[in-house]
């Protein structure tokens, strides 16, 4: 199966998953936990559950982000500190999330490519016009478009080389880096 058939594939599940009665971060991340070896047993949906409705409907980060950061934390992420003295782990780690490659660099494409697309990432903002009718079907039409590309990226994110996608510039962020 080619990437874009995978990817294609996540997508369709996230969009089945939802209708099944996944929440938004459980949707995502079932999908690509589902169609892509992340060598996670099926019990590490359990991760998910709680970011729904941007952290148990907080309305903060969407949910839908937070399955793709799962993910793709499942496939890009560290499983340790790097060795060392203190300093050293510390520099270490720095260079791991910063630099070239970085895996900050990564993750930040999320966020990002949701913000670009749909104009906001906090859950609070992409459903404001539904406060009044959260489980109207406008709602939940726009939320799953949010979730199959959310998906949809986290797929092309871990089927991607590392290294290419681990090198490319920031985009939006809390420091102002753009390198």
């Amino acid at each position: 199966m080619s990437t874009e058939e995978t990817i294609e594939r996540v997508r369709q599940r996230a969009k089945k998953n939802f209708a099944l009665g996944y929440n938004c971060s459980e949707t995502v991340f079932e999908a690509v936990l589902s169609e892509i070896n992340l060598g996670l047993p099926h019990e590490a949906m359990r991760l998910a559950t709680g970011f729904g409705g941007g952290v148990g409907l907080y309305g903060g980060t969407c949910g839908a982000i937070s399955g793709a950061v799962l993910a793709v934390s499942a496939a890009h992420g560290r499983a340790a500190l790097p060795d060392g003295d203190v300093k050293e782990v510390a520099r270490k780690s720095k260079e791991q999330f910063y630099g070239r490659p970085g895996l900050y660099r990564i993750f930040n494409q999320i966020p990002n490519r949701i913000a670009a697309k749909h104009g906001e990432t906090l859950c609070r903002e992409l459903t404001r016009k539904w406060q009044d009718d959260w489980l109207c079907r406008e709602h939940a039409l726009s939320c799953r478009e949010i979730m199959i590309d959310a998906a949809g990226i986290a797929a092309e994110l871990i089927l991607a080389d590392k290294d290419e996608i681990a090198n490319k510039p920031f985009g939006t962020n809390v420091e102002g880096l753009v390198e």
